[in-house]
């Protein structure tokens, strides 16, 4: 795997839509192969949701996105479920098609926010993830948008001062900084893998990875909460 794209100070405002359009023409053909039986699965790491309640979270959160539609309470799990539950009766193909749209159209809606909306844009590619474990897909949190997924966790992480970390990655190139340099605690450091690094700060179970952790805890990691 190449190095990720170079992280800077600077936000790169594209970053987010480019992650978006890659896993968009990587999964939306995916789902479209897939048979109506697998929309039904239980997604382990979202209690109660089915392959298809994830996706269709997924396309409810970033068509609000496009039609800004960001009322207060917005992704609230509240909301999630009540999104959810306006799709219920939707064919199938209806979701696939407005996840598609919101994938296509939302990056220069996020582009413009000022970072605000960036970390919505990693949730869909986690979110995508998950619905390849459950559908038992290897490599489900990797594939063509992991470089982008590592330039933008950083980006995200930084942003939000979050717990700084160094990652040494099995399978990039250069060591990758994560988290706010306030310089009031010592960064931590990360060896393994970057998909099991994604799957930390993601909340999502690691599955016995080998990894190396020292100096901050598994749980300080994650920037979304419950899973």
């Amino acid at each position: 795997m190449t190095t990720p794209a170079d992280v800077h100070d600077v936000r790169d405002p594209e970053l987010p839509g480019r992650l978006l359009v890659v896993e968009r023409d990587a999964l939306v053909p995916w789902l479209r192969a897939r048979g109506d039986g697998d929309f039904a699965r239980p997604v382990r790491v979202c209690p109660g949701w089915s392959v298809r309640d994830v996706l269709a979270h997924c396309s409810a959160a970033l068509l609000r996105v496009v039609e800004n539609r960001l009322e207060p309470g917005v992704f609230s799990p509240e909301s999630n479920e009540r999104d959810i539950a306006e799709r219920a009766d939707w064919p199938t193909a209806r979701v696939l098609d407005e996840l598609e749209r919101g994938m296509t159209e939302a990056g220069p809606v996020i582009a413009r926010a000022d970072g605000a909306l960036d970390q919505l844009a990693l949730g869909e590619w986690v979110h995508a993830g998950d619905v390849r474990a459950a559908l038992g897909e290897p490599g489900a949190y990797a594939g063509r948008g992991l470089p982008e997924a590592l330039a933008l966790l950083a980006a995200v992480t930084r942003n939000r001062g979050h717990v700084p970390l160094h990652a040494d990655l099995d399978d990039v190139d250069e060591p990758l900084k994560l988290g706010g340099a306030t310089g009031e605690r010592p960064p931590g450091r990360f060896i393994g893998d970057a998909p099991t690094l994604l799957r930390l700060y993601a909340g999502r179970p690691v599955d016995g990875a080998a990894y190396e952790l020292a100096g901050v805890a598994e749980q300080e990691l994650n920037i979304f909460g419950r899973a």
